[in-house]
């Protein structure tokens, strides 16, 4: 699991997932003894560990990037409530649902990116992109927020496309998306931290609370938090378009890790 963590901070650095993506399949994986509300516990944690891992990753952003969000309170507060939204139907969705609208979504994301013009094949070279995307309209913020936290992947797989179709460098579309994973984690992690444990017929689960399985959150985040201090002080220089063919070859094995973690 802290393994994992390694690269959940290298996701969110990178990609700007602050740790969803990767952290769902796991912690899926390793609940496995919780039948299908696996799934459940798997979106809370990583609720959770996108706080953190995003919350760190912000404070460490340069201000000049996260300027573009000048003036997105509206977006922000949206993000905010839809997220709670989100995760409030989480535990009430039948777990298979959320575990396959998870897989399916990623599969779809991933068709769009390969076939839409924009984030492969940019509309204009980067070089002469704006130095950060301009946000995104605030009344996306809504289903943008409730998608996210429902499924527990933060967000960013939608904001980063849109920043990229923008003609903006995957540097910044990335670094863009931890503050707005912020957002969307924050009030999902406090709904799955309020609720009631799963129930068994010896009690609650010891290692729960709510839905949120505190060791692998830790673990996670023992093995993340080093690596996006690392990562935001010497960020690796990547090609653009090399960049952008990694972001979704990382989808594609996320997909894959999902349809084989047994939940």
């Amino acid at each position: 699991m802290i393994g994992i963590g390694l690269l959940t901070g290298a996701t969110t650095v990178l990609f700007g997932f602050g740790g969803g993506f990767v952290a769902v399949p796991v912690v899926v994986w390793a609940d496995a003894a919780l039948g299908a509300d696996a799934m459940r516990v798997a979106t809370a944690t990583s609720a959770l560990v996108m706080v953190v891992n995003a919350g760190f990753a912000t404070a460490v952003t340069p201000r000049r990037v996260l300027g573009a969000l000048r003036g997105s309170g509206g977006l922000l507060l949206l993000l905010a409530v839809g997220a709670a939204v989100g995760a409030l139907a989480t535990r009430l969705a039948p777990a298979p649902l959320v575990r396959w609208a998870f897989v399916g979504y990623v599969a779809l994301t991933i068709v769009d990116l390969l076939l839409r013009p924009g984030f492969l094949r940019p509309r204009a070279p980067v070089e002469t992109a704006p130095a950060a995307p301009r946000p995104l309209p605030a009344l996306l913020g809504a289903p943008i927020g409730a998608v996210a936290a429902f499924l527990g992947v933060g967000g960013s797989v939608m904001t980063v496309p849109a920043a990229r179709r923008a003609g903006h460098p995957m540097r910044v579309a990335t670094a863009l998306a931890n503050p707005l994973t912020l957002a969307i984690a924050l009030p999902a992690t406090a709904v799955s931290l309020v609720g009631a444990a799963l129930p068994t017929a010896g009690g609650a689960h010891p290692h729960l609370v709510g839905l949120v399985d505190l060791g692998a959150a830790a673990a996670l985040l023992v093995g993340a938090l080093p690596v996006i201090a690392v990562l935001r002080r010497r960020p690796p220089r990547i090609p653009d378009r090399l960049y952008a063919r990694a972001y979704v070859g990382l989808l594609a094995l996320v997909a894959v890790a999902m349809l084989f973690s047994g939940a």
